[in-house]
């Protein structure tokens, strides 16, 4: 049964936008392939970092912010939100304020997972009942994400900048 005319106008509109994103694809590994992925990292990390600390603040204020350091990881993110927007518009940005806003939160991230390995430490039995105070304690690998992020903002600083 032959397609009607709006039949193939949608189909055709399907395979354009297909094309269409299947360049936008190719487009992206050819600028991670060639190391010019520095605008698209910066604007990744400043989401990454923006999305992470909204769950570290969830997790934290369900521990009403026992410890004085959990305010940490909230204190350090909006420089990383800011440089890694920046970095996105502005090359200078990207290769000075946000690797020094990126170290600073990966720190924050290594020593997060300082205290959860700690807290961990500190309930009974410590590590010696590892089987249930790991699940049960602080999330071990949880500031790993953090300092993933932060990596991130380091990386989009040593790569080149994609053309514009």
């Amino acid at each position: 049964m032959p397609k009607t005319k709006t039949a193939r106008a949608k189909t055709r509109r399907h395979g354009e936008v297909l094309s269409e994103t299947v360049h936008v694809i190719d487009k992206m590994v050819r600028n991670v392939q060639h190391g010019t992925f520095e605008r698209s990292l910066s604007g990744l990390t400043a989401v990454a970092a923006t999305v992470t600390t909204a769950e570290i603040f969830i997790e934290h204020y369900g521990a009403s912010f026992g410890n004085k350091w959990m305010w940490s990881p909230i204190i350090v993110t909006p420089p990383v939100v800011v440089a890694g927007v920046m970095g996105v518009f502005s090359r200078k940005w990207a290769k000075t304020a946000l690797p020094i806003s990126a170290l600073v939160y990966t720190a924050n991230g290594l020593l997060g997972e300082y205290f959860h390995a700690r807290g961990v430490a500190r309930k009974p039995g410590g590590w010696g009942l590892a089987s249930y105070n790991v699940p049960m304690g602080p999330p071990i690998a949880a500031p790993g994400l953090m300092t993933l992020v932060g990596g991130m903002g380091l990386l989009a600083a040593l790569l080149r900048r994609e053309a514009e």
